[in-house]
């Protein structure tokens, strides 16, 4: 089975805050997915962190390098293109767009054989998985609010992030917010704050960082994430060995070979990649091993799409101490792409399909209103 063509989509429309200092807007394209099509009429999907423009132009560099290449073969189509690329840089819109490559061939992969692509992983440690609501942070009236809402669709794990933590110089209005989150949330339930640390200009370094994480022991919060501009290795080592609460991190890294310094380090008690930027499912389930060889949690990072999401059930159930996933809240992307709406059950877990490939079909009205009916499947 050849790959034949690969084809590229970016949503717009609907495009979700980030919480970022220079907002993104509804119209702004920042994820795109990709389609692999084969000479045997099989085909799979992937996302890409990325804008269409850069996605579509990766793909035109690539093409020479994946045309009539084995779509059978996901993790060996993909290092291939990551070693005859990497003199471009390692990292950025080529490692991105090599991410839905990848994340398409397992998805062609499990239709093939009639398999999830978690049992082609190695084996389904779990059946179900716990998502945690992903939100971005507010005060604490109106943060309130939209927990109670979230508790009520189901969710019993929530992580707040961005907004105005860390970014007003006032201590007090941060322990508010995380005092209302949990008082909100109940005792029972689990609470993640993600300062946001890679936005621009992050103004906070280790000493706020570790103030911080002290009152957020207070709270009983799980995980505290982004605590730290994300080239600030030392601190995070040093900001980990220190904290009360356990530390989170790594969204920003791409490929096995950025992650390995800080995990030999120690900087992370839980690493967050991106299977929609470290390079697909392949990459990422080594980042996987490699967490585990030095003492650290796999919990990927999700704030991307359904595509994005499903990968992620999928990796989740081939690492035994994978216990979350993210869940973007109130996008589009996740919510209105798939054809079978996501069930949480009444324990708030959710279901990691057993279908082949990655389990999911795609609702193709959804994807051509949020591409401006561009042609991903024609």
């Amino acid at each position: 089975m050849k790959i034949r063509e690969i084809r590229a989509v970016g949503l717009r429309g609907m495009t979700p805050e980030g919480g970022w200092s220079d907002e993104i807007q509804p119209d702004e394209c920042v994820h795109t997915l990709v389609r692999v099509l084969t000479d045997e009429g099989v085909t799979g999907f992937g996302s890409v962190f990325t804008n269409d423009g850069l996605v579509k132009a990766a793909l035109k560099v690539l093409e020479p390098l994946y045309r009539g290449e084995n779509a059978l073969e996901p993790e060996r189509v993909s290092e291939k293109l990551h070693q005859h690329t990497f003199w471009m840089g390692r990292g950025g819109s080529l490692t991105h767009t090599i991410s839905g490559i990848d994340m398409a061939l397992w998805d062609i992969l499990g239709k093939a054989t009639g398999q999830p692509v978690g049992r082609l992983l190695g084996g389904r440690y779990r059946e179900r998985v716990r998502p945690y609501a992903s939100i971005l942070m507010d005060e604490p009236e109106p943060l309130a609010e939209h927990l109670r809402q979230l508790l009520a669709q189901g969710f019993r794990a929530f992580k707040m992030g961005w907004g105005p933590f860390g970014r007003r110089d006032n201590s007090r209005l941060d322990e508010a917010i995380v005092r209302a989150a949990r008082e909100t949330i109940g005792a029972g339930n689990w609470l993640m704050v993600d300062a946001g640390g890679s936005d621009a200009y992050w103004p906070n370094g280790y000493k706020w960082a570790l103030r911080t994480a002290e009152m957020l022991r207070d709270y009983e919060v799980t995980w505290f994430e982004e605590a730290l501009k994300p080239d600030a290795l030392d601190d995070y080592v040093a900001l980990r060995r220190a904290s009360p609460v356990p530390i989170a991190g790594g969204e920003v890294l791409t490929r096995r070979q950025a992650f390995q310094p800080w995990l030999q380090a120690g900087a992370f008690d839980i690493v967050q990649p991106d299977v929609t930027k470290v390079g697909g499912i392949s990459e990422e389930r080594r980042i996987g091993w490699m967490a585990q060889e030095n003492g650290a949690r796999f919990i990927p990072h999700g704030w991307n799409t359904a595509l994005g999401l499903a990968a992620d059930l999928q990796l989740a159930s081939a690492f035994h101490d994978t216990d979350f996933v993210e869940y973007l809240t109130g996008s589009p992307y996740i919510d209105d792409l798939v054809a079978e709406p996501w069930k949480l059950d009444d324990e708030g877990m959710l279901a990691i399909p057993d279908r082949p490939g990655l389990g999911i079909d795609l609702d193709l009205d959804a994807v051509a209103r949020y591409s401006s009916g561009e042609g991903l499947m024609e």
